[in-house]
Order: C-alpha cells, then sequence, then structure tokens
C-alpha cells in the first residue's frame, strides 16, 4: 500500500511539473508544501458540513487540489511585519454576563490561525490544528471582497470608466438578460434585482447550482447559469446576497483589463505588497475565468498584508514610492452601509460594515479579514467550524467588536 502511494505522489507531482513548464494554470508545485499529501474530502462534502473535523482542516489548507487553479504570484521581496513591543496581554470581554478571553475564542471558535496587527506591528499569532506560517488556507466569502476590490482597481487604471457604467458595456453576452440594466455599482452592491437563492445546504439552490457547473468544469458553466436567471426587482431596489454575482464581476474584471484576474492581482497588489508566498485561485475550468467568489488559497500573514493595503486606502508604499492602486475614498465607500430601495443595508461593495468604521470581509466557516481605522487595526482569522452557516460558538462580531474597544 505504502508502495501504492508512492507511485500515486510521483505522478501527481510529474504532472504538475509538466503543467507548469508548459505554462498552462497550476498551483503551487505539491512537493513544495508541507500539507501537500494529506488526505482530504471532496468540495460537496465542503458545502454540506459533512467531513470529520481532521480531514476538514486538511481540505481546508489543500483546496487547491478541489480544482483547476491559477498562480497569484507574489514579487521578489518580502515585507517584513515587525512585532509589537506591546503583545496584546489580559484581553477579555463579557457578553451576557459570562467572561471570555483569547483562549475561549480559540477553543470555542475552533480557530485555527489568528493574526492581530495594531499600528503595523503584530501584537498576538497563533497558528493551530497543525497549521503554521507557511499553511494556505482557504478564505472563500473573503475572495468577494478581493474580487470587488480589482474592479476599484481597474477605475483608477481607467479600465473601468465609471461604477455607473452598465456591466453589459463590457460583457455584452448579457443583453438581453436579467442583468441588462444593471451597473457595475449594482454588481458591487448585491442590489441587481436578479432572483437567486443563496443556501449552500440545499441541493436545489442557486448556489448549488453554479457548484455543479463549477463541477462540470465547462468554459462558461456559470456564466451560462447567470444569463438564465429571472428578474426579481428592478435593479439598484433590493439587495439579495449573491455570490453568483461574484463571477460576473470576475467575468467584468477579465474583460476590461484583458487579462486572467490572478495575473491582474498579482500585478496590482499582490507583487507590490511584499507578499511572502504565492497565492492560489480555483478556475471555473482548466485556463478558464477565476471564480469570482471562493477559492483563493493564501498564507495568513499575507491576508494580513491585504488588509493593511485596505487600511491604507488602497495605497501601497515601497521603498520610498507611494502608488495608489485604488481610487481615492474607495475604501471607505466600499465598507460603508448602502441605501438600496430606501432600505440602509448591512453591506458595502462586497465588504460587511461593523461597528464604527470598522468593516470585514467574510468567508463561511469562520474565515475573517477585519479592518479597523480608527484603532489601526487588522485582523486575519482562519477557522475549521463545522457547518457553513449558524454554527455554535462565540459570535465573532462580538469578538472583534470587544477587540476594538482593548485599544485605546
Amino acid at each position: 500500500m505504502n508502495n501504492y502511494k508512492q507511485v500515486i505522489a510521483a505522478v501527481v507531482l510529474l504532472i504538475s511539473l509538466s503543467a507548469s513548464a508548459s505554462g498552462t494554470a497550476d498551483s503551487v508545485a505539491p512537493a513544495a508544501y508541507r500539507h501537500a499529501s494529506e488526505d482530504i474530502g471532496t468540495v460537496r462534502q465542503v458545502y454540506d458540513g459533512k467531513l470529520y473535523p481532521d480531514i476538514q482542516v486538511n481540505t481546508f489548507r489543500n483546496i487547491d487540489r478541489l480544482f483547476p487553479s491559477r498562480t497569484v504570484a507574489r514579487g521578489p521581496v518580502i515585507s517584513q511585519l515587525p512585532l509589537s513591543p506591546q503583545p496584546l496581554k489580559d484581553f477579555a470581554y463579557s457578553v451576557d454576563g459570562q467572561t471570555y478571553d483569547l483562549y475561549d475564542v480559540l477553543s470555542m471558535n475552533r480557530v485555527s490561525g489568528l493574526l492581530i496587527i495594531k499600528n503595523g506591528a503584530i501584537v498576538f499569532e497563533q497558528y493551530l490544528l497543525g497549521n503554521g506560517p507557511d499553511t494556505r488556507w482557504m478564505s472563500m466569502s473573503v475572495v468577494k471582497s478581493i474580487t470587488a476590490t480589482l474592479i476599484g482597481a481597474a477605475i483608477q487604471d481607467g479600465l473601468i470608466n465609471s461604477i455607473d457604467d452598465p456591466i453589459v458595456n463590457y460583457l455584452p453576452r448579457f443583453n438581453g438578460t436579467a442583468y441588462e440594466g444593471v451597473t457595475v455599482k449594482h454588481l458591487l452592491q448585491m442590489s441587481s434585482g436578479v432572483a437567486w437563492n443563496e443556501t449552500y445546504t440545499d441541493p436545489a439552490s442557486d448556489r448549488r447550482r453554479m457548484l455543479e457547473a463549477q463541477l462540470s468544469q465547462q468554459p462558461g458553466a456559470i456564466l451560462d447559469l447567470m444569463a438564465s436567471l429571472p428578474r426579481a426587482a428592478k435593479p439598484g431596489t433590493l439587495w439579495n446576497y449573491s455570490t453568483g454575482e461574484t463571477q460576473l464581476a470576475g467575468a467584468l474584471v477579465r474583460a476590461a483589463t484583458g487579462k486572467p484576474v490572478a495575473q491582474y492581482l498579482s500585478e496590482k497588489i499582490w507583487s507590490k505588497l511584499g507578499m511572502q508566498a504565492d497565492a492560489s485561485w480555483w478556475l471555473q475550468s482548466p485556463d478558464g475565468l477565476e471564480i469570482g467568489g471562493s477559492g483563493l488559497s493564501a498564507t495568513l500573514r499575507d491576508y494580513a498584508r491585504l488588509g493593511l493595503f485596505w487600511l491604507n486606502d488602497g495605497v501601497i508604499r515601497t521603498g520610498g514610492k507611494t502608488q495608489r492602486v485604488l481610487p481615492p475614498g474607495w475604501m471607505q465607500a466600499a465598507s460603508s452601509r448602502q441605501l438600496i430601495g430606501g432600505k440602509t443595508v448591512d453591506y458595502g461593495y462586497m465588504l460587511w460594515p461593523m461597528h464604527g468604521n470598522s468593516y470585514a470581509a467574510e468567508g463561511i466557516f469562520g474565515q475573517y479579514l477585519f479592518v479597523d481605522p480608527d484603532k489601526q487595526l487588522v485582523v486575519a482569522m482562519w477557522s475549521a467550524q463545522s457547518k457553513p452557516l449558524h454554527r455554535a460558538g462565540l459570535n465573532e462580531y462580538a469578538f472583534l467588536q470587544a477587540l476594538s474597544a482593548h485599544f485605546q
């Protein structure tokens, strides 16, 4: 049996090296990654919440093995994240008369990695469940916020003329569909008015139909699904959370820039921020379009570096030079509550506004990238909670609000 496994591993490695040599899309070579030989589950098991805890953890740090992926290349220089001379100590908070500390948060929420940065320096960093600084972990819907950020970058580059442009200006295939009349801003707000059922665990939902389209690995299958959806309301009048619309957002980035989305992310952000490792990003089909709403895998410190980029309003400072990647004020607009159909919605441009001026990118199973500009605070948190949604454990919003309050 051991010989058989060694033969299979060798074959997988040869295939990966061959793909890399031929220039096809691939993730980081498995031989370079210490978790690469771990047993993993299937993507259906992930969304159903039907994985034993150890296999779930293995799967979350090996998601590039579930689908073809494209590399998001880092640059030649790694930016240092200094350690604070004042590490986080004696943190505790109360909810309904019960006091909790960091140990409770880590254990009760099955946190697998937590990194807290205050004023640009690390005040707390802890890895659990076998992870380490070199581990890459799935972000799932955190990716939505990254895709939205790339739309901002394309606007700053002049590749998208305006946030109020109709998306059919860039994606003409959606003329004559329910997306005709939907603007870039509607897409970012998820206020297109197009019908969508997001229920992860319902095999008949639109979200699971999208997953099946992704599993088919047929080029354009997800966009075909989106083009078939009916209209539920006038654009801009109804908020409805839709992972499918992030695929349109990714397609918009691809059409406007003329580049693979992962390449544009690398060129504009990943290679410039001093990331420590390449990331990987799921594809709809081999060498196809990136999945705009899930499937990015990166190290904890690199997620935190992205949070620092947001904190700095999309400005990168390296080597004494300053480069603006996002339009001025983009992050404030992207992280603010929106008025949609006469109602205030707790959603920005694929970001979740929180207390004060703080906001977060969020992913199922407890993935968070939290930014509090008022406190110069960034938190990157991985988790491996048992179910995609409605899970047991401590409320993350209460924890993050208490963390903000802890710092004067």
